[in-house]
């Protein structure tokens, strides 16, 4: 069973909507809520009142592009969850008021496995099972993706995302927010191996970014204090150093379960993987191993509504559908098939 799908993504703070028929997306819109930068990171209560203003003409918006009636659509599908209370509710209520009022289907996705599922928008594909290192501003997961509604996870942070740790280390440099692409393009003219910061050995496929936190913290404080100026002499090497650490614990695990489980098709998800450091490193690693890596496109990394459609694609498949009286889960745990 295929079909017509409307799909909304308001977890954070990106509004978007997208269509697909027949597991081929039609249109992706996205509207970017610019008023968080001058706050140094997302106000909940300001994602949620953008979304409500923008959530309308963006699916508008995403309904000509596609050249779709209201009343084509087989099924309207929106984030369900993680993600920020009032963000999610605003997407959740629309899509609930849309379902009911069109006598359609409605069908709830987990945003991470949506991140998972992005490789399936474009070609080329990976085939089953592929290894995927999922990484965002909120999580850090390594899958083992065997078909697009069967996953395991077997590895994720103990404590903070590398998203977080980028963000949170190029704010103490004074970096604007958020700070990730800052840090991918200063990084590029600097050395990654001016300055050393601790990688910490966790067992197993599991990942910790506090530590390398509170380090950067801590040796940024000792050297501002002997020369206020030392990030702006230093910034591009900075940059260059987090960013190497940040990338070699994510590859260090990576590598690790790809040969442990003999796995070759590797793939990257979530709004870090649009690190062009961490998009270079994992194009160089995988020429080496032999790995055939998949990289979703830049437009697909960053939250958006087609990897939304599209995992709603597969849902609709399996007639994986929500009641209306569901509601979102800021909370909602991704730890492999439903």
């Amino acid at each position: 069973m295929s079909g017509i799908i409307l799909a909304i993504e308001s977890s954070c703070d990106e509004t978007s909507a997208a269509v697909v028929k027949n597991g081929a997306v039609l249109s992706n819109i996205v509207s970017t809520q610019e008023i968080h930068q001058k706050y140094g990171g997302v106000v909940p209560e300001l994602a949620s009142r953008a979304h409500q203003k923008n959530i309308l003409p963006v699916v508008n918006e995403a309904l000509t592009e596609a050249n779709i009636n209201k009343s084509d659509l087989d099924a309207i599908a929106f984030t369900k969850g993680p993600g920020l209370l009032g963000a999610l509710l605003v997407g959740a209520s629309f899509a609930k008021g849309m379902a009911m009022a069109l006598k359609k289907p409605l069908i709830g996705v987990n945003h991470m496995q949506a991140h998972i599922l992005a490789h399936f928008i474009d070609a080329p594909q990976p085939n089953f099972p592929f290894l995927c290192l999922t990484v965002s501003g909120g999580h850090t997961q390594l899958v083992v993706v065997k078909s697009p509604l069967e996953m395991e996870v077997i590895g994720e942070t103990i404590d903070d995302a590398v998203g977080e740790a980028f963000d949170k280390t190029a704010k103490i440099m004074g970096l604007d927010y958020p700070g990730g692409p800052f840090i991918d393009k200063f990084a590029k003219e600097g050395d990654p191996t001016k300055f050393k910061f601790p990688n910490v050995n966790i067992p197993d496929y599991n990942f910790s970014f506090s530590g390398i936190k509170t380090a950067f913290l801590n040796f940024m404080r000792k050297e501002t204090q002997k020369d206020p100026d030392f990030v702006e002499k230093n910034k591009a090497d900075l940059c260059a150093s987090i960013q190497f650490t940040l990338i070699s614990i994510l590859m260090k695990k990576l590598k690790k379960a790809a040969k442990e489980l003999n796995i070759k098709e590797i793939g990257i998800a979530g709004g870090v993987s649009a690190n062009s450091g961490l998009r270079n490193t994992l194009l160089e690693e995988g020429k080496k191993l032999g790995w055939n890596v998949f990289i979703p496109e830049f437009e697909h990394c960053t939250d958006n509504a087609a990897m939304i459609a599209i995992a709603a694609h597969y849902q609709y498949e399996g007639e994986d559908f929500e009641a209306l009286s569901t509601s979102p889960n800021p909370r909602m745990k991704f730890t492999g098939s439903k």
